[in-house]
């Protein structure tokens, strides 16, 4: 005949069953958490630099990335914000397409197309860190010249819209920001600020469908990314809304300095990454 338990073992034995359960649940329950903390800050995120697209005509993936890339792996990161690039300047493109002169933009255009993959092939050859710095002092220094009331003259736009289209495809494949040299450029030629959003959002366009199908072919785009881009939708919709609406009630002053302290901003950022120091 079994011996009848004390209650030492059976409040041992219960207390363990207790452990076991609280263990077992606890893993899930943190799981939830996560995604929840996880959905709330991509949601931020996204609002943030859908908004900032909206008001300069850039630096959504200026806003995103640096953030993004401590809640998700890179590999993910990298083709949602090219997603929602692509969406977020086809929908501000349709409410600013009348400010849009394509003929004076279309050498930008084709010089940005061509160095895309050409800065791929040069950063696989170069040093990368030491490219990302050199491109980041030459920015920064060169937005806070403008911010200080520097300003070169320069007549023939066709001409030096090669080597501004060829800087921004450089470093476009080294940092994923290719909106800076193009954002100077547009600057120092004291385009208003509805020509500058206008003009800098087709040329992004155009970029991003250029990139889109290498993203689809290098298995870029899976299931998971798609999901996060799903989610993160709406988010990116009402920061470009929000965006578009404050772009009305900036002055051009204000407006040049903010795109300015932004390119600064990406200078910086170009810089600590070549230095390994993100």
């Amino acid at each position: 005949m079994p011996a009848a338990a004390s209650p030492l073992s059976f409040a041992c034995s219960t207390r363990c069953l207790r452990e076991i359960h609280v263990r077992s649940i606890r893993p899930a329950e943190k799981s939830i958490v996560d995604s929840f903390a996880l959905a709330g800050a991509g949601l931020i995120v996204i609002f943030l630099a859908g908004m900032m697209q909206g008001i300069t005509g850039f630096g959504f993936a200026l806003v995103a990335v640096p953030i993004m890339v401590a809640l998700l792996p890179p590999k993910e990161v990298v083709p949602v914000v090219l997603i929602h690039s692509a969406l977020i300047n086809i929908f501000i493109l349709f409410k600013v397409r009348e400010w849009v002169d394509l003929k004076r933009i279309i050498p930008l255009m084709i010089a940005g197309v061509v160095a895309t993959p050409l800065g791929t092939y040069l950063l696989i050859m170069l040093d990368v860190q030491l490219l990302k710095v050199l491109i980041g002092v030459v920015i920064a220094v060169s937005a806070v010249a403008l911010l200080r009331g520097f300003r070169v003259e320069i007549r023939n736009e066709r001409l030096a819209f090669g080597p501004v289209g060829l800087i921004s495809g450089i470093l476009s494949g080294a940092t994923q920001m290719s909106g800076p040299p193009v954002a100077l450029f547009f600057t120092n030629q004291g385009l208003a600020k509805h020509v500058f959003r206008a003009n800098l959002v087709a040329y992004f366009m155009v970029l991003n469908v250029a990139t889109v199908p290498s993203a689809v072919v290098g298995g870029l785009m899976t299931e998971q990314v798609l999901s996060y881009a799903a989610l993160f939708l709406p988010a990116m919709v009402l920061g470009a809304i929000a965006g578009m609406v404050l772009a009305h009630r900036v002055e051009e002053d204000l407006f040049r300095k903010l795109a300015l302290n932004m390119v600064t901003v990406a200078g910086f950022f170009s810089v600590v990454s070549g230095l390994g120091l993100s």
